[in-house]
């Protein structure tokens, strides 16, 4: 296998291909590196490389290799950690240039999982500052761009991320999502991405924000490296509020499982926003009419989000107080959303309503067992395509945006980012799966089943 391929192996193969001695942890990371130093200039999905870090844990590991067969699961893959997410020792920046010198001291609960995994980290990828916009260009870094096409963004937040794993730098993504921030740029770069359910992924070591709002999530090329990776990286923390039970059996597991029938509900319109594009229109209906040649039960319908929308907006913009950076030293989208925050009692009020309508929402899962939407309501922006709106029309257009999203951060509801295909810019064309609280195995043996219907491994962006 040449170093192309090996690049864009999914995980899980190559911890195969580790295990057998067929390649060791030092090569690929190697291989990796190689193409982060050739690729990244252009691409600016990494904001840091750690490269001598990556080098001295695969050198250790790779002497392991022919000492212990008591391996990990990932043992020796690379992986990439999105830049909101402390690593000891490494630079943490939030996607803001005046914590260029900020050195994380401790690591963050998902990262300490995600070692004791096997991984082998290269790098901290690009986000969005503070996460807060679904591109990735922060004033003071090099904007993400999307490897199927350098013109257009791969999303955000995690957007370095998706575009690490869709460029080959890294074999799988850490990323997270508190509005769609890991299914809009799975759905950008043509990779799968999966928001957990609430409770599934522990916040430790410090403690959740955006009430529960935010979960980490994987990005990766293919269902099982996604499910797997989810395997590694769910489960209580001592001193967790609140957890989900571990699957049984695992999440990995649940790609196997064939499905029984299910009764699936789908819509290319949210309500109060309006329609998708003519491109995410296709892929939802494609994806309705797989599902159905399966067998399962389809129907178009979809609840109506137009009372999440403004208490959702509150709670959420109260992550940028939260960060405790000044005001002066944030871009001005962050300024305005800092500005409008309101007193306790609004946040409180915001929260209450927040929870009552998502009350409502899951009821609709009485019945359904998942809905399909699209994940954005029209294709990829430009990079800079909106640098020279006003604030207002900035997060206008988000909101419209990213519309699909939000709803399974309010409700903690599980969901999944899936590609179908290519758009008419040929760019990645993608849905997402929504499922019951807690579901994230069905939705992962049915996004299994999808993905052997349509394939989409073999395909590469030609950079």
């Amino acid at each position: 296998m040449n170093n192309n391929d090996l690049a864009f192996t999914p995980a899980l193969e190559l911890a195969q291909l580790i295990r057998s001695q067929q390649i060791s942890p030092l090569d690929l990371v190697e291989v990796y590196l190689e193409r982060i130093e050739r690729l990244n200039p252009q691409l600016g999905s990494y904001f840091t490389v750690t490269a001598d870090l990556a080098i001295a844990d695969a050198k250790q590991k790779t002497e392991l290799l022919t000492t212990t067969s008591e391996l990990p699961p990932f043992f020796g893959v690379p992986i990439s950690i999105k830049d909101l997410n402390p690593v000891a020792g490494v630079t943490c920046t939030y996607g803001n240039p005046a914590l260029l010198k900020n050195i994380a001291n401790y690591d963050d609960g998902v990262v300490t999982k995600i070692k004791q995994a096997g991984f082998i980290i290269l790098g901290k990828t690009a986000t969005s500052e503070l996460g807060s916009y679904p591109y990735s260009e922060p004033v003071g870094f090099p904007p993400a761009r999307n490897p199927w096409n350098l013109e257009y963004t791969p999303g955000g937040s995690s957007g370095g991320a998706a575009a690490s794993v869709a460029a080959g730098l890294c074999a799988i993504a850490q990323g997270s999502d508190g509005g769609g921030s890991v299914r809009g740029p799975a759905a950008c770069c043509g990779l799968v991405g999966i928001k957990p359910a609430k409770g599934r992924i522990s916040k430790a070591p410090l403690g959740e924000n955006l009430a529960g709002l935010a979960v980490d999530g994987p990005i990766a090329r293919t269902v099982a490296d996604a499910a797997a990776m989810l395997d590694v990286i769910s489960g209580y923390v001592t001193g967790d509020p609140y957890w989900l039970p571990d699957p049984q059996p695992s999440f990995l597991a649940a790609t196997k499982v064939k499905l029984d029938s299910l009764k699936i509900a789908f819509s290319t319109s949210i309500i109060p926003f309006g329609e998708a594009d003519a491109n995410c229109k296709q892929g939802v209906l494609k994806t309705a009419q797989l599902l159905a040649g399966f067998g399962h039960a389809i129907t178009e319908q979809c609840p109506d989000f137009s009372s999440l929308v403004e208490p959702f907006k509150t709670v959420w913009q109260s992550g940028i107080a939260a960060a405790g950076i000044p005001s002066a030293a944030l871009q001005p989208l962050n300024q305005w959303l800092l500005a409008k925050n309101g007193s306790l009692v609004e946040y409180l009020q915001a929260l209450r309503q927040m929870q009552m309508v998502s009350r409502q929402i899951v009821a609709f899962f009485d019945t359904v067992d998942i809905l399909v939407l699209p994940v954005y309501l029209h294709s990829p922006i430009r990079v800079g395509e909106w640098a020279n709106l006003s604030v207002e029309e900035t997060f206008a257009k988000i909101a419209h945006w990213v519309a699909p999203c939000p709803v399974a951060n309010a409700t903690g509801l599980p969901a999944i980012a899936l590609p179908v295909g290519f758009d008419s810019n040929g760019l990645p064309l993608s849905v997402q799966l929504i499922g019951k609280p807690a579901a994230e195995s069905t939705l992962i043996s049915l996004a299994a089943q999808l993905e052997a219907a349509n394939p989409w491994i073999q395909h590469r962006p030609a950079l």
